[in-house]
């Protein structure tokens, strides 16, 4: 028996009852508290996610840039620590920012050395194909190039080499209308010296890079003014202030032009000179011969180029009793009055011999010793201080080390090792101490100027200042004695050479034998000058040097000593340059120029004032 079973389900052959759905809405807010707050955490969670992975990536980027910066930094610092690390490639930039120079004027303004714009030529190798083709056609433009060298240097693997610094703009020309590929041109700076040999010695020189390499160009490099460009800091010439020297151009070519008169007449192998402004310690002319000229410095480089005033050391002579007879008045063991015996003509120590050179053979005062250059006088004055006194006077005066100036090159001086008696006996009167001319000339003019030392300078300064750096070396009244007896050695002495008419002149020659192989040789000389004006009150400090002048018989009676060449010179100088600086003649002798030697009975206006 059948029977009909009805199922909830429809079976697969009949179709589907359409039902209609209602919409399910679920509220923005949750109804429940407890739900609002998981939700609320929820949310929460989500931003927290989000701010720790922008944090995640910012700190990704800012890794990023470290490390850029990081490898920047270190690619700088092996570039200047290794120039020649990548074959000079560096240079291209480098080349574009030349070293821009501040200028040299002298006190007056006057250029002693400029920078001029100028262009440099450069290859990259890598980049010409046909190098026997470009050495050939450069070479027809630039004949000053050398075809091997260049050849080697176009056959490198580099990115960069120099072909030729410092071109005119028509070589500029020239070589652009080649068209070569792989050369082009560089903006450089040329440095150049308008006044040629003038003040060589001072001024030194700079390279073609435009760095100091000696005098006051070296200097200037130490002051800043290279830090100053290798950070980018000047951008012209402009933005450098002028360095004022204390030199004065025409002083300086009025010296130098007398010394090569003096090298010419005496047949000298070499002569230098200074002017000294004793008040303030300023170098006003400083000549050295033979000298070089700055705008083509290999010259410098002979032997017989250096600085004779500063960087050779000689035995100065007679001039060292200028310091003798300060040292024994500033003791106070003597006075201008002391006398000192003289007769027999000869010292004898040991087992030394000490003589005059015009012996007197009497018992003569002070300023006698000095004006008949006494060497038995100035020995027995020597001994009277002392051996330990003798060495801390001269220490004192800056005469046993070194003396520093803005020059870098400077000399040491030659002092005996084991300093004993006759040490002290020789150096009173100018053998056996060695030292740089300057030096001498500083010590002689705190002689001069009231007994200040000061430490000659380049530079243009003022008496207040220099005063501020002066040390005090010895009493006024010294300084007074001095220029007493100076001034009597130009009229009855061995500085009559030099005492021009109206300027009241005083001075103190010097004649040293050279030591050659070991031993004083009489017919190789080395004499010295020294004048200081106007004696009342000096000035100026000029000062002479030759190396072994000979005799003019005419003139001297076949005399080679200082008083007959140095002396000449000096008073060549000091007629020629005194109107240039200022220095008034004086007419009428000074009223009351020593009064100290008035009062002890010294002083003899027919002697002194020499009228």
């Amino acid at each position: 028996m059948s029977q009909d079973v009805s199922h909830d389900t429809p079976s697969h052959d009949s179709q589907p009852a359409e039902v209609e759905a209602e919409p399910i809405v679920v509220d923005a807010v949750p109804q429940s508290p407890k739900v609002a707050n998981r939700f609320a955490v929820a949310i929460r969670a989500m931003f927290h996610l989000a701010i720790e992975r922008s944090y995640a990536r910012v700190g990704l980027v800012g890794l990023g840039f470290a490390v850029v910066f990081a490898t920047i930094g270190v690619r700088l610092m092996s570039m200047a620590a290794f120039p020649d690390a990548d074959n000079g490639e560096h240079r291209v930039a480098a080349a574009a920012t030349t070293a821009i120079r501040p200028d040299i004027v002298d006190r007056n303004g006057e250029i002693l050395a400029t920078d001029i714009r100028t262009v440099s030529v450069f290859a990259e190798p890598r980049n010409i194909y046909d190098k026997d083709e470009a050495v050939e056609l450069l070479t027809a433009v630039l004949p000053q190039l050398n075809a091997t060298e260049l050849r080697a240097k176009l056959s490198t693997k580099k990115g960069f080499v120099w072909v030729k610094r410092e071109i005119t703009p028509k070589q500029q020309a020239e070589v652009h209308r080649l068209g070569i590929p792989g050369i082009g041109f560089l903006p450089d700076h040329k440095r150049v010296y308008p006044n040629g040999v003038a003040a060589a010695h001072v001024l030194g020189f700079s390279n073609l890079d435009n760095i100091g390499i000696a005098g006051i160009e070296k200097y200037i490099d130490t002051q800043g003014n290279k830090a100053l460009n290798d950070f980018g800091l000047v951008a012209k010439q402009t933005d450098l202030k002028p360095v004022q020297l204390s030199l004065d151009l025409r002083a300086q070519f009025a010296l130098r032009e007398e010394l090569a008169w003096g090298i010419d007449h005496f047949k000298a192998k070499a002569a230098a000179g200074m002017i000294l402004d004793v008040t303030t310690g300023e170098v006003i002319a400083l000549a050295s011969l033979p000298d070089f000229d700055p705008n083509d410095p290999a010259e410098a480089l002979t032997p017989d180029r250096i600085n004779r005033m500063n960087v050779g050391v000689y035995e100065m002579g007679s001039t060292f009793k200028a310091m003798t007879l300060a040292m024994a008045l500033d003791s106070g063991k003597y006075n201008v009055n002391s006398t000192f015996d003289t007769r027999g003509g000869v010292l004898n120590w040991g087992r030394q011999k000490i003589h005059d050179y015009h012996p007197e053979n009497r018992i003569i005062t002070m300023p006698e010793v000095f004006v008949h250059s006494s060497n038995i006088g100035s020995a027995r004055m020597a001994l009277g201080i002392g051996v330990t006194g003798h060495k801390a006077f001269l220490k004192k005066m800056g005469l046993t080390d070194r003396m520093r100036t803005e020059l870098p090159e400077s000399a040491e001086p030659i002092v005996p090792s084991r300093w004993t008696e006759i040490n002290t006996i020789t150096i009173a009167f100018g053998h056996g101490l060695a030292v740089a001319p300057l030096q001498a000339a500083a010590a002689v003019g705190a002689i001069t100027n009231g007994g200040n030392l000061i430490v000659p300078t380049f530079l243009k300064t003022t008496e207040a200042d220099a005063l501020k750096k002066a040390t005090r070396v010895l009493k006024p009244e010294t300084s007074e004695a001095m220029r007493f007896i100076m001034r009597l050695n130009a009229t009855e002495g061995s500085a009559k050479k030099a005492a021009i008419p109206l300027y009241y002149v005083g001075g103190k020659t010097g004649t040293a034998e050279k030591v050659i192989h070991g031993r004083y040789s009489k017919n190789r000389l080395f004499t010295t000058f020294m004048a200081a004006a106007p004696m009342d009150k000096p000035k100026y400090l000029f000062v002479t040097i030759m190396d072994e002048p000979q005799a003019v018989a005419a003139e001297s009676g076949h005399y080679a000593t200082a008083a007959w060449n140095s002396g000449v010179v000096t008073g060549r100088v000091i007629q020629r340059v005194a109107p240039i600086l200022g220095l008034p003649p004086q007419f009428d002798p000074p009223v009351k120029p020593f009064p100290l030697m008035v009062k002890l009975g010294a002083y003899h206006a027919d002697k002194v004032d020499g009228r």
